[in-house]
């Protein structure tokens, strides 16, 4: 499936379900004192209910944000291949010690990831270069492999750091909602305290309980947005680093074996 398919579905996946949410769960007459007038929560959902229409949205926002963390879950465990990363570079340091091409290709073949893709890239680049009957000096070789191990890392880093902006954007996006929620809530409770006699003490309660709902809601997006940004953009580093250490050990060996 394509990014824009698949956030175009996100979007739409997510609020309609919250809706559901809102309107069938969080606003079940069971949820209320009152019943069908929803004025009087008995429970903690009925008192999200009271939110109002941005509750919805927010809740939402919360289904996107964790769709999207398992989602880097499972594509970083995807990018790691299917073993071990230090069995495969050991396997791999000693196919290329005793200068087995056809194994250090096979191990990159068995273990898969972004990382044994961006290994195989130059080894088959180097391969290539060895068999030319032209013979290449040794050092635009490594110079060519180089070049190979590069293209194939810029091939890989946008799946390493897909949905990491998306991720990025409703933290903040939340926020700024959860505020919109506040603020709608603070107008209804002050029009119900700007009535002539006694206050609307129902209305009064329902803008406060909308307010601090709403940026409850939107605090705990943003958090768990926040949080899931951070810890993937360091993985994505640690990967990134690894990445190029083993590149390099690979090129490294690779020169000396020439010499």
């Amino acid at each position: 499936m394509k990014q824009s398919t698949f956030v175009v579905t996100l979007v739409i996946a997510a609020f309609a379900t919250s809706v559901l949410i809102y309107m069938f769960v969080l606003g079940s007459p069971s949820n209320f004192s009152d019943g069908e007038g929803r004025l009087k929560p008995n429970n903690m959902m009925g008192q999200v209910y009271t939110g109002g229409v941005i509750v919805p949205v927010l809740i939402s926002l919360s289904i996107m944000v964790i769709t999207f963390i398992i989602e880097r879950l499972l594509s970083l465990r995807k990018a790691q291949g299917r073993g071990p990363l230090t069995t495969f570079l050991k396997n791999l340091q000693k196919s290329l010690a005793t200068g087995d091409l056809e194994a250090a290709i096979g191990a990159c073949d068995q273990q898969r990831g972004s990382m044994a893709n961006i290994i195989r890239a130059g080894l088959e680049r180097y391969q290539t270069l060895t068999r030319d009957t032209k013979g290449l000096e040794a050092e635009k070789q490594m110079a060519e492999v180089q070049r190979a191990i590069e293209e194939a890392t810029m091939l890989e880093m946008p799946i390493l750091e897909k949905n990491l902006i998306a991720l990025s954007t409703i933290a903040s996006i939340s926020t700024m909602l959860g505020l919109l929620g506040t603020v709608i809530g603070m107008i209804r409770a002050f029009r119900a305290l700007a009535q002539a006699g006694a206050p609307d003490a129902i209305q009064l309660s329902v803008g406060i309980s909308e307010a601090l709902i709403n940026t409850a809601l939107g605090i705990f997006a943003a958090i768990v947005g926040i949080v899931a940004y951070n810890f993937f953009v360091n993985k994505v580093d640690s990967f990134t680093y690894m990445i190029d250490e083993a590149s390099y050990d690979v090129i490294q060996t690779i020169t000396s074996k020439q010499k």
